[in-house]
């Protein structure tokens, strides 16, 4: 398991409100579509991060994660796991807090350069079915 229940708490309740979500298109079909959605229901403010740059949930998009001009708390990664270890170095090289891979996103190496970097990290985990077991 990559990311207990205390860690899961905190990322979710105490580590910031903004969620870059790379990956995240107007395809309404793709689970980072309806994550993003519950995310935004909950008081995240959802940023979308993807080659096209669209705006989804009324949030302008930005194409990589270094395009996005204000500070960002959660990176959450909805790519394939080959790709997310480098999503995860940015996300620390950025100055994040936590990264959130995905469900069915697993990279054990990123996981540990990223908890060696200092942030908190979550993997193959969803904060969507998380989030509201906070009760």
């Amino acid at each position: 398991m990559y990311g207990d229940s205390a860690t899961v708490r905190k990322i979710l309740t105490e580590l910031g409100d903004t969620w870059a979500v790379v990956g995240l298109s107007t395809n309404r079909r793709r689970a980072a579509y309806g994550v993003a959605e519950v995310l935004q229901r909950f008081g995240k403010r959802v940023v979308p991060v993807h080659p096209k740059a669209e705006t989804v949930h009324g949030e302008v998009g930005y194409p990589s994660l270094d395009a996005i001009p204000f500070e960002v708390d959660v990176v959450d990664v909805f790519v394939n796991s080959d790709l997310a270890g480098a999503v995860a170095d940015e996300a620390a090289a950025l100055g994040a807090k936590a990264v959130w891979f995905q469900l069915g996103v697993i990279d054990e190496a990123a996981y540990d350069r990223t908890r060696a970097a200092g942030l908190d990290m979550v993997m193959d985990r969803c904060p969507a079915i998380e989030i509201p077991r906070l009760g």
